[in-house]
């Protein structure tokens, strides 16, 4: 039965089995159970005098504690939290724009549908995206989690529209796509039963790509001040340190865990992608 189940699932075996893959999900799922969990074992609120400031790492303070005497460690696990939040929301709203405007257009390839699609995609590409978030974000005076996610979404689509476009522009070529064709399959049921179905592994990584993408985005705005209004994120403790000339006064652990622990967790990232990128291409596995 084992046998016959990883024969069907081929390219799961070659994942899981990838050690790349294994050691970016490790240290992810590190990450993660630390934004799960830390907020409960946490002795304070994100906002609260925790005692002395200056104080660095030790027992009673693993991360330390920042000028004004809050503790460090309580501020990244609620702030590690939002901020994955909003990379997973966005990731996924960008992924999902950018994966329908691809369907649509590579099977349209070549049409004036096609070529409207690109044009509005061509337009994003080109537009400066921090500059553009900055923007957008700075008009709205109420930013909650959804909203900056939303925000960060709305221009991280255009290069997955592209890439999916391309990937579909050869599939749609297939026999079975032309078979579904003159079966008077309905366009909606070819793109999800035949061509997307037949793109989940690309599809997965892209959505990897967009996760860390709109992480990093997300992180930028809030360290230039332009996070959420409410609640704390990483952006905003590592902004909070800089503001205060924390690395200046010798306090390191106030900005440089936090932004360790993000550099830790993009890298990981960056390891599940290549090992799923082996995994997935029969020429770029591992014997």
């Amino acid at each position: 039965m084992a046998k016959d189940f990883w024969a069907k699932h081929e390219n799961l075996y070659y994942a899981l089995t990838n050690k790349k893959v294994i050691f970016g999900l490790t240290i992810v799922a590190i990450v993660f159970l630390l934004a799960a969990f830390g907020p409960l074992i946490a002795q304070y609120e994100y906002d609260e005098y925790a005692g002395q400031g200056y104080l660095p790492p030790s027992s009673d303070h693993f991360f330390g504690t920042t000028i004004d005497g809050k503790d460090v460690f309580t501020r990244t696990v609620h702030g590690l939290r939002s901020t994955l939040l909003v990379g997973a929301v966005a990731g996924t709203i960008a992924t999902l724009i950018g994966c329908i405007i691809g369907f649509v257009a590579g099977y349209y390839g070549g049409t004036i549908f096609d070529e409207l699609l690109m044009m509005l995609t061509n337009i994003f590409v080109v537009m400066p995206q921090l500059a553009l978030l900055i923007v957008i974000a700075a008009f709205l005076e109420v930013r909650g989690t959804f909203v900056m996610a939303v925000i960060v979404a709305s221009t991280a689509w255009p290069w997955t529209a592209r890439a999916v476009r391309s990937q579909t522009l050869s599939l749609k070529n297939q026999e079975y796509v032309s078979l579904s064709r003159i079966s008077s399959i309905s366009v909606s049921r070819i793109l999800r039963e035949d061509i997307a179905s037949n793109m989940f592994s690309y599809v997965f990584m892209v959505f990897i790509q967009q996760f860390n993408g709109t992480m990093l985005a997300t992180v930028q705005l809030e360290f230039l001040g332009l996070g959420p209004t409410k609640g704390i994120s990483l952006g905003l403790v590592m902004q909070n340190a800089v503001n205060w000339n924390g690395i200046q006064l010798g306090m390191w652990w106030w900005a440089i865990i936090p932004g360790l622990i993000l550099t830790i967790l993009i890298t990981a990232l960056y390891f599940v992608n290549t090992g799923l990128d082996a995994a997935f291409n029969p020429r770029l596995r591992e014997m």
